[in-house]
């Protein structure tokens, strides 16, 4: 008479080396996270790109009515047929 054979290992070892990710990932992602650090670190050290460029919330000292500069969109009814 044959003896039954034990299921599927059951030690933590076996559990854990299911719960976790294939190696490659692991790796591939730890790849990923350095180039990003290392990349970060070469941007931070080089500094802004433009230093005298400043965001569109800045103004150049003008009147501030709005009318400077842009398209002047007139009367916005014009062509509609009224």
């Amino acid at each position: 008479m044959a003896q039954p054979r034990p299921s599927a290992r059951r030690t933590p070892g076996a559990f854990l080396s299911r719960a976790l990710p294939p190696p490659a990932l692991c790796g591939f992602l730890l790849l990923l996270v350095l180039a990003f650090a290392v990349s970060y670190a070469v941007g931070a050290g080089a500094g802004p790109v433009a230093p005298g460029m400043h965001g569109t919330g800045t103004t150049d000292g003008g009147s501030g009515d709005g009318q400077g500069g842009g398209m002047d969109m007139g009367d916005m009814d014009q062509g509609s047929g009224h």
